[in-house]
């Protein structure tokens, strides 16, 4: 083992090398919307405007399906927003935004709404007002991922998205015969573009909508600053990784923490904290679980771009060999293929990743790499390990007991490691899609 990959073996007490900085201190306790600014009533205290549920202000029924009490806030702004853009122009209404509202309810598994819920539930959070803007952010979260995968696979040149075009090529096909080829395919990119910059405001949106009370409000609004930050940083650092062939193994650990698991897992458990109101304590011990396992979830997804069915993926396996992403795996694998001199499988390395015109026998070579070096062993560890770590921060916690136990099954979910009391492994429909992942 070379000594950078064995001196990663003892850096999980910090996954990110240079954290980004903490939001403002949480308030020391919880209190209600009326107690923290006196100015509201109680007409606002049961739910602002819009933000109303099918589920009434019980959060044991949302308790029951989180994800479908998202999706039926989501539904609503969706519904709206693309109102709303028809009445400005039929055919962008048409073209984008109803595009957008499709590509949003045709995939993902909500995990980072999840997370914001269960965090908040996890720190006491049941009065509607806070229910209600849990699950508004957890619909902006959709948006925003929307914005991210969208735009990722113009940035990748992806032609699939969860086993269907991805949205510039759907656009582009749309317009292929109506004049030149190539005006159309610069048509999709641009449309692409547009339509993720649209998500993006509709998030917003979305998010500034929702009544709090003011220093609740400030701290969501700080969070929700440095999560959009974080997430377009690690997409920088991931895309500036492929066009230098920028590998090194704190590298890719940066880049996966700033592109997943801050945007994925820790940031949405500490708007959950946020809106509970939660202490420091209880906010630190999630922040940390959550930065521990948003990088397994990342590293996770990263194997599934290899190793995963296609089938189950929606998406050509090797896409982030071809890319010449910087991953972790990627970076493991070149380590011990310098440290034992195996020359074959260096040159390997260097000549297919970052070709995206790469056969299939070459992408399925460099994964034979990837698991004659140790790599994917390595990987595989790492995740337990973070996770194992992750788990630990939870329990230090004081948090209510259910709530918590939800959180530990997420996380677990999430990252793709089986319960140990659990006789089966986590099934592949509860693993993250590879290209799921945060700004993936």
């Amino acid at each position: 083992m070379s000594s950078t990959v064995a001196k990663d073996h003892h850096a999980d007490r910090s996954p990110c090398a240079h954290p980004p900085a903490e939001p403002p201190s949480p308030t020391p306790s919880r209190r209600t919307a009326a107690e923290t600014d006196p100015g509201r009533g109680d007409h606002q205290r049961a739910s602002p405007p819009g933000t109303r549920t099918a589920y009434g202000d019980d959060p044991r029924a949302v308790d029951a399906d989180v994800t479908h009490a998202v999706r039926a806030v989501l539904d609503e702004l969706l519904d709206r927003h693309v109102h709303a853009a028809g009445a400005v122009d039929p055919l962008f209404g048409e073209d984008l935004a109803a595009r957008i509202a499709r590509f949003t309810r045709g995939g993902g598994k909500l995990g980072r709404s999840r997370f914001v819920w269960w965090a908040l539930r996890a720190c006491g959070g049941d009065e509607p007002w806070r229910t209600h803007a849990a699950l508004r952010i957890g619909a902006a979260l959709e948006l925003i991922q929307t914005c991210a995968l969208v735009h990722d696979d113009v940035m990748d040149g992806a032609r699939l998205r969860r086993g269907r075009p991805a949205f510039h090529v759907d656009v582009a096909a749309q317009y292929a015969g109506a004049g030149d080829p190539r005006r159309a395919g610069r048509l999709g990119e641009a449309a692409a573009i547009l339509a993720g910059d649209l998500a993006l405001a509709w998030a917003d949106d979305a998010v500034a909508d929702i009544e709090l009370p003011r220093p609740t409000a400030r701290r969501v609004r700080d969070l929700w600053s440095a999560l959009r930050t974080e997430m377009v940083a690690g997409q920088y650092l991931d895309m500036q990784g492929e066009a230098t062939s920028a590998r090194s193994l704190a590298r890719a650990i940066r880049a996966a923490c700033l592109k997943s698991a801050l945007y994925s897992v820790e940031r949405p458990l500490a708007l959950g904290a946020a809106l509970a109101d939660a202490g420091p304590a209880p906010t630190r011990a999630l922040c940390s679980a959550g930065r521990c396992v948003g990088l397994a979830f990342q590293l996770r997804d990263d194997l599934l771009d290899v190793f995963a069915d296609p089938r189950d993926t929606g998406k050509p396996a090797g896409g982030d060999i071809r890319s010449g992403k910087p991953t972790y795996l990627a970076a493991v694998a070149q380590a011990r293929a310098e440290s034992s001199g195996d020359r074959r499988a260096q040159d390997l390395l260097r000549d297919t990743l970052g070709r995206a015109d790469a056969s299939d026998a070459e992408v399925a070579a460099v994964s034979e790499v990837f698991m004659s070096t140790g790599a994917r062993d390595t990987v595989e560890e790492k995740i337990r390990r973070l996770v194992a770590q992750g788990l630990r921060h939870l329990d230090t916690a004081a948090l209510e007991p259910e709530p918590a136990r939800q959180l530990r099954t997420l996380m677990r979910s999430a990252s793709g490691v089986a319960d140990p009391a659990a006789s089966e492994a986590v099934p592949v429909s509860l693993i993250p899609s590879t290209g799921e992942g945060a700004a993936r």
